[in-house]
């Protein structure tokens, strides 16, 4: 008796391809407006004839950066501090990924589910690097009710305002505490002057020294506490602003939306500078609101 055939090995399925990490580039108006603060403020020192080490008093560094981190810690539940403090990169960070690419992305989407059904988006799900779109797609994909969907997003956009404000208040929080805490320390300088009024010189060089700490406060809050916390505000809105354009893009590729429909509406929330220029008129277009001649017969052309 002939022995049954055995069945073909499968071929294995392909592996999902894990989602790609967005890609990051330095803030460069953060860095260059640190530097220039700096910049200014050093070197009219110099001008006037000053020192550096007039400024570099470790002591005072030591009051206000200690006394602001104390304040803080008081004010804000220590996981969202941490949570602060990690996020303080995003001033100095941003993503490299733009509006206009990701547009470009959801009208593929658009085209390939119009084309062949929006389960034909389930390969490319699980590989989409933006957190907010990956989830709202395999949601799409899963089949979850439209109204349902937009729920759920719409809820995960809130909490995500509210991480982000909630951060950026730390920041906030420090500006606040920063300039009195350097106060603090002008004072507690002026204590020890008022111990050696014997010797006018001493006076002289310790009043001085004493209100570096006041320096150090104002300095710290104005260039770099309340900057960043706005900074951070101000990515807070960005991403926002594209998350919404991102649900409306899954909105319409869900209802079956025509892919040149979904553009109109997401070019809306194009906020960058087109890349390519405007196609220049051609000059012997006409006068402005008269219409262009039609080609002309033959006949007349000759």
């Amino acid at each position: 008796m002939a022995a049954a055939p055995k069945p073909a090995p499968q071929a294995p399925q392909a592996a999902k391809a894990p989602p790609r990490k967005p890609a990051l580039r330095p803030d460069f108006s953060t860095l260059a407006g640190i530097g220039v603060a700096l910049s200014g403020i050093i070197g009219g020192l110099l001008l006037e004839k000053g020192n550096i080490q007039d400024v570099a008093q470790g002591t005072a560094a030591m009051i206000v950066l200690g006394g602001t981190l104390g304040a803080v810690l008081v004010t804000t539940p220590l996981p969202v501090f941490l949570r602060a403090v990690k996020g303080l990169r995003w001033a100095f960070m941003e993503q490299a990924n733009s509006t206009a690419a990701t547009i470009e992305s959801l009208i593929q989407y658009a085209t390939k589910a119009r084309k062949n059904g929006i389960v034909s988006l389930e390969s490319e799900a699980a590989s989409i690097p933006d957190p907010f779109l990956r989830r709202a797609v395999s949601l799409a994909v899963d089949g979850t009710d439209l109204q349902e969907l937009r729920k759920m997003m719409e809820l995960d956009l809130s909490l995500s305002e509210h991480t982000g404000e909630a951060e950026a208040k730390v920041w906030e929080a420090a500006g606040g505490y920063a300039p009195t805490i350097g106060i603090i320390g002008a004072v507690m300088g002026l204590i020890q002057v008022m111990k050696h009024l014997e010797d006018i010189v001493a006076v002289g060089h310790g009043i001085a020294v004493a209100f570096v700490a006041t320096v150090y406060g104002v300095g710290s809050a104005n260039i770099f506490f309340l900057p960043v916390a706005n900074k951070l505000k101000a990515r807070m809105r960005d991403a926002s602003l594209r998350k919404e354009m991102i649900l409306e893009g899954v909105v319409g590729i869900v209802e079956g939306l025509n892919p040149t429909l979904i553009r109109i509406k997401l070019e809306a929330y194009n906020q960058e500078p087109a890349k390519s220029g405007k196609p220049k008129l051609a000059k012997d277009a006409g006068a402005p609101g008269k219409a262009k001649a039609g080609p002309q017969p033959a006949s007349v052309r000759s």
